[in-house]
């Protein structure tokens, strides 16, 4: 018979402060609280700790002693890839993570797919605060991340009562674009929006459903169009409203064709987004139609893309909206009333937007 093998056994936190001939809490110092042990002293005790074998104190352990797990959760009720798909979303995520590193924290993601009901990820994340990214009042998750006992910070959507939040004023924001549209002689305009609820509407949406929905960015900016368009004149329920459930490039193709299709009067197409929009522009260049010359199309982001396509557009600071969401959920001091933050926006005009052509031009060409 062969030999047993025979493992060396792993060195503990008593072992290594034993091997070293000075207490646990120094050894633990080195590695949790490094500014409290000399540099020659944090050397020895993590070389000794390789040597030995020595991973690390126990995370687990440390979270159970401190009440800390040391990472902020991000909810966002989406597929997980849509944080690494979508521009905007990659903005926040991004500016986020900055705010995780300077205070030398990690970042748990808890994606939600829409239409999931289980809200057994938030209740198993083990995170000291979460940061929710744009979900409807109605969700589910949110109701279960306001049931924990961690802050919480909102970016862009809903607006909960005593909540912290970080976004932008959307309905100054659109109607600086609306303004643009006014000025430039639009009156005969369709839009393209955003989901507007959990469930599935992948169709023109009526002004009661605009009124009702519960994603309060997508229900503030089409209010806020309403509010521009009637002042002019414009009847808003006489205006096409096309909804899109998922967010890509290929569903704003196929939301401009549905609406092009019944209204081909439209002069400008109002996209709730970059994304919506430059589906827009491909869906108008395999129909022939010159943009700005033929039809108007603008957005809302300010994307990278967006500026490469000469877009006209509200531009948002993404990445700062997710700092700005980290450092208040991170920051120590106590505070009382709920903190709001507003980011300021800024329309670009750019090469997508142009007045309405006449129906001479219509007619006889420019």
């Amino acid at each position: 018979m062969g030999r047993p093998i025979r493992t060396r056994r792993q060195a503990t936190l008593a072992s290594l402060a034993a091997e070293l001939g000075v207490s646990r809490t120094t050894v633990s110092n080195a590695y949790n609280r490094p500014d409290q042990l000399s540099p020659e002293l944090r050397r020895r005790v993590l070389e000794t700790a390789r040597r030995l074998g020595y991973p690390g104190p126990d995370p687990v352990a440390r979270s159970l002693r401190t009440r800390k797990a040391g990472a902020v959760g991000l909810l966002l009720t989406e597929n997980l890839s849509y944080a690494f798909r979508d521009p905007a979303a990659i903005g926040v995520l991004e500016g986020l993570a900055l705010a995780c590193e300077d205070a030398g924290v990690g970042l748990h993601l808890v994606p939600a797919s829409p239409g999931r009901e289980d809200v057994a990820a938030v209740h198993r994340a083990g995170v000291d605060g979460f940061v929710v990214y744009s979900v409807p009042d109605d969700d589910p998750h949110l109701a279960a991340v306001l049931q924990r006992p961690v802050p919480t910070v909102i970016v862009d959507q809903p607006r909960v009562e005593g909540v912290d939040r970080v976004g932008p004023d959307d309905a100054a924001a659109i109607t600086g674009l609306a303004n643009h549209l006014v000025e430039l002689g639009h009156r005969q305009v369709g839009v393209l929006c955003m989901r507007l609820a959990r469930e599935r509407n992948d169709d023109f949406a009526s002004v009661p459903r605009q009124r009702e929905a519960h994603f309060h960015v997508q229900r503030t900016r089409l209010a806020a169009l309403a509010k521009a368009f009637e002042a002019v004149g414009v009847d808003w329920a006489s205006v096409p409203v096309v909804e899109r459930f998922e967010h890509t490039v290929d569903d704003g193709a196929s939301a401009a064709r549905q609406l092009l299709d019944a209204y081909p009067q439209v002069t400008a197409l109002i996209c709730t987004s970059d994304i919506l929009a430059l589906g827009a522009l491909a869906e108008a260049d395999r129909r022939g139609l010159r943009v700005p010359a033929e039809l108007t199309v603008t957005g809302f982001d300010g994307i990278a893309e967006a500026e490469r396509h000469g877009l006209t557009t509200v531009h948002q600071p993404v990445l700062d909206k997710g700092r700005a969401a980290g450092k208040l959920l991170l920051a120590s001091a106590e505070h009382g009333a709920p903190r709001v933050i507003t980011l300021p926006t800024e329309l670009k005009v750019r090469s997508s937007s142009a007045p309405p052509r006449t129906a001479e031009q219509m007619w006889f060409g420019p």
